[in-house]
């Protein structure tokens, strides 16, 4: 089996980023959250923790997997769609 490297696998990904968000996180809800289990399930590493509780996304490089939205235990905290048409990850054959 061939191993294949993270920055090779990263080099066949695209981000065709839109100018509307389709994950929006309302920070108002996490600073309830005691789980932060979006911080630790995201594969990109999109959800930073900030010093008021609340969470900040960066959607510009999500792989939209769809699983901060299935591990959210705060009642509307994450809202997902998917991106526009033409917009959102791409991945390429290497």
């Amino acid at each position: 089996m061939t191993t294949i490297s993270f920055e090779d696998r990263m080099a066949t990904i695209d981000f065709r980023v839109g100018s509307r968000a389709h994950i929006e996180v309302d920070s108002d809800v996490c600073r309830s959250c005691t789980t932060r289990a979006c911080v630790v399930c995201c594969p990109a590493n999109l959800f930073v923790p900030t010093s008021d509780g609340g969470i900040l996304f960066n959607y510009e490089q999500c792989f939209e997997c769809g699983t901060c939205y299935l591990v959210c235990n705060g009642d509307g905290a994450i809202s997902w769609t998917y991106p526009d048409g033409g917009h959102g990850v791409a991945f390429r054959r290497s």
